[in-house]
């Protein structure tokens, strides 16, 4: 990781004491903390949750979570949480809590001499932002010597309504230039270099548009079922959990055009304009599943109304398949699909990128009309990088044709990638706003799926282990296109 300027600030975790935090958060933070200045110490860690805990049971907390997922080197680690992490027990939450919070942040600023830059991370259920940002705000603690950073876990709202209440919310104590919505799925090398991938490469940006491109596929494929996460996940379904925030994520960065520079908010701007060029989703351009009992690699997937914590009368789907028209000039007339379930063969995320078939045929009939065509696919997980797939003479008499691929591969270049959240937090420490979502980017979204949200279509069953419902298949059919074998 290349060094980094980042002022000195106390890193406040509300929700300290998750599986969020445990597992992912606090082992990013140490990982980002291991790369900058130690003498004097850039960061501090205040951890706060509803449970009374001392500082020493805090960290041992922490310290048996990593023993468990095998942190390596461990004795670093273990040291770190010793000399960074603090503890501050929130109680009920009341107004006298966060009081003490505030000066329980004081009296660790005064001991490490920082100068009053905050940043307060709610890992936090979504229905628990609202309350912890107005704690935060009534006392005062965006207030401070130096600046304050609100940064907000997805799901941020589970309609427009809500959205739209929570940025009001937010608003009311942090002006948007100090809030971070993330999505871990920006922190990925492969989803930062797709605006790298096509502007600093002539050959694609040129060939990035209508004229040449067919149709666009992203699918985000999940391997596992709901695993321990039933309760919220059959309140939220695959069109909250995934659709709204990661698939168009990934949708707005391919589509987008050239922002006029790499200024945070220009890049934004140019994402909205995709969001609000999407034509209104018709019925008839939407699929919905819910997985049955399967089996996946060999094991025996319950059906999802067998799972724990899921309502056994659900219609809460698990598969989403979108056809999506995107009404500008450089993407008229070309679809995008977009599908995400639960219980698929395979884990796998990535965007293909379908172009034209030569406009004139003039190899005779000795060759067939329907060779492939040119595809490059951008793969996020579980193999980061990027293949082109083309046309070539096989050797011999005659004209014989067959596809074959150039791929670039992260790992084989560059060895192991940082941990999204390892670039996420960076970027927060740094002020970075690029790789988050603005307030009208996430109403815009949200606007989008309204229309299903309101009226959702039925549910369609689908064999844990499949691709989904049939009716997807038929939903790409139906335009004569076909879902990319993964």
């Amino acid at each position: 990781m290349p060094s980094v300027h980042v002022e000195r600030h106390l890193f406040v975790v509300f929700g300290a004491t998750g599986d969020l935090a445990g597992r992912m958060l606090l082992p990013s933070l140490r990982e980002v903390a291991s790369q900058l200045p130690r003498r004097p110490p850039t960061l501090r860690v205040l951890g706060c949750g509803r449970r009374p805990l001392t500082d020493r049971e805090f960290q041992d907390e922490v310290i048996a979570w990593w023993k468990k997922d095998r942190v390596t080197p461990l004795a670093p680690a273990i040291a770190w949480a010793r000399a960074n992490l603090a503890y501050q027990s929130l109680g009920d939450e009341g107004p006298d809590d966060f009081r003490k919070l505030g000066a329980r942040m004081a009296e660790i600023e005064k001991e490490n001499r920082l100068p009053g830059n905050r940043i307060f991370y709610l890992a936090l259920p979504s229905q628990a932002f609202p309350k912890t940002i107005r704690g935060i705000g009534e006392a005062g603690l965006h207030r401070s010597a130096g600046w304050t950073r609100l940064v907000v876990e997805k799901p941020f709202g589970t309609n427009l309504a809500s959205a739209h209440e929570l940025n009001e919310i937010v608003h009311t104590y942090f002006d948007e230039r100090r809030v971070y919505r993330i999505d871990h799925y920006l922190g990925k090398e492969t989803v930062q270099n797709l605006l790298v991938f096509r502007l600093a490469n002539m050959f694609f940006e040129s060939v990035w548009s209508r004229e040449c491109i067919d149709f666009v596929e992203i699918t985000v494929a999940e391997q596992l079922g709901v695993e321990q996460r039933g309760d919220y996940y059959d309140r939220a379904g695959a069109l909250r959990d995934m659709v709204q925030n990661h698939l168009t994520q990934l949708l707005t960065l391919t589509g987008m055009d050239e922002p006029a520079n790499l200024e945070a908010d220009e890049v934004r701007n140019e994402k909205v304009k995709v969001l609000r060029s999407v034509e209104p989703i018709r019925p008839e351009d939407v699929v919905r599943g819910q997985y049955r009992a399967g089996r996946i690699g060999g094991r025996r997937v319950p059906a999802y109304r067998d799972e724990a914590g899921v309502a056994r009368r659900s219609e809460t789907e698990t598969f989403v398949a979108l056809r999506l028209r995107v009404n500008s000039w450089r993407w008229q007339g070309v679809p995008f699909f977009l599908r995400t379930g639960k219980c698929l063969p395979k884990k796998r995320t990535e965007i293909v990128i379908h172009f034209r078939s030569p406009p004139v045929w003039f190899f005779g009939e000795a060759i067939p009309r329907n060779i492939a065509a040119n595809r490059l696919t951008i793969v996020l997980q579980p193999d980061e990088g990027f293949e082109l797939a083309f046309e070539i003479k096989n050797p011999g008499l005659g004209v014989e044709l067959s596809t074959h691929r150039l791929h670039f591969l992260y790992s084989e270049a560059f060895g192991p990638l940082p941990e999204a959240y390892h670039t996420l937090l960076t970027d927060v420490m740094r002020g970075d706003q690029t790789l988050f979502v603005r307030a009208d980017e996430v109403e815009d979204s949200w606007r989008m799926y309204e229309p299903i949200l309101r009226h959702p279509p039925r549910i369609r069953p689908y064999a844990a282990g499949s691709w989904g419902p049939k009716e997807a298949e038929e939903l790409v059919r139906s335009v004569g296109y076909e879902w990319s074998s993964l």
